[in-house]
């Protein structure tokens, strides 16, 4: 049995997918990125590799592909391919019914329109001159809350009313958010308006990009459930969820293409 794998290096996580010959995936690994990203793959491969019985070692892989922002530092790579593409194709693999993506990271935000006979990219936009709106924006909005990320993204499915932020940069965003906690404003409907804001954020990447109908969320960003809640009433649709971490698609992406070049080369 041959093995493929595809490594994600994102600025925030580093993710890693393993499928075997069928197309299975056998290992699936989610760690937090190091400063240096050759360390953050090596080590996300070297679990994965555990994972997968009868394999000792990355460089046993038939074909390996790296991507994300630090696809270029993937060890014993054969190619890299951009995170855009392999975004597209994990969804394609995971649900081949989804045309459209909205891709939170850690740094950017990105709208992807998909060909459903294919996984192939059809058009695509992209935010990444500002944080706003990405992991590293949450992050900083739940440390002004003083609340961890997880009960924080969840604080807007309490809100009863949505108090506009209007700042689009994180830094005075922040400062908007902590004189309105001063103000005694109710916390849960301060956090609505900060997913709103991005959510309108997202709407326009989405357009864009020629979203349609069927639309997913892919990156860590895609398990904020209020951020969810704030897509589905801004895009006035139903965000569909992926049988598969959508954390993990950028990876499951890379491997599907490491098992077709592989297999050809083969």
């Amino acid at each position: 049995m041959k093995y493929y794998g595809g490594c994600d290096a994102g600025s925030t996580y580093t993710k890693c997918v393993i499928l075997d010959e069928t197309g299975k995936m056998v290992a699936s690994v989610t760690l937090k990125s190091k400063i240096n990203t050759v360390e953050s793959a090596q080590l996300a491969l070297d679990e994965a590799v555990k994972q997968v019985e009868g394999l000792k070692d990355a460089k046993e892989l038939a074909y390996l592909v790296g991507t994300g922002y630090g696809r270029n530092k993937v060890p014993f790579a054969d190619e890299n391919i951009s995170e855009i593409s392999c975004h597209a194709m994990g969804v394609h693999v995971a649900d081949p019914s989804v045309t459209s993506i909205i891709d939170i990271g850690g740094q950017d935000v990105k709208g992807i329109a998909i060909d459903p006979k294919d996984g192939t990219v059809m058009n695509f936009a992209m935010n990444d001159k500002c944080s706003a709106g990405t992991g590293r924006f949450f992050e900083a909005m739940a440390r002004s809350f003083e609340m961890d990320l997880d009960d924080f993204c969840a604080l807007p499915l309490k809100a009863k009313n949505i108090i506009p932020i209007t700042s689009q940069c994180t830094v005075f965003a922040e400062s908007e958010v902590i004189s309105l906690v001063g103000e005694g404003k109710p916390m849960e409907d301060i956090a609505a308006g900060l997913m709103t804001s991005v959510a309108k954020r997202c709407f326009v990447m989405a357009k864009k990009a020629g979203a349609t109908d069927c639309i997913a969320l892919t990156g860590g960003c895609a398990k904020n459930v209020g951020l969810k809640q704030a897509i589905e009433k801004v895009l006035h649709l139903k965000v569909k969820d992926l049988p598969i971490d959508p954390q993990l698609m950028g990876a499951l992406g890379a491997a599907e293409f490491a098992r077709q070049k592989g297999g050809a080369k083969a």
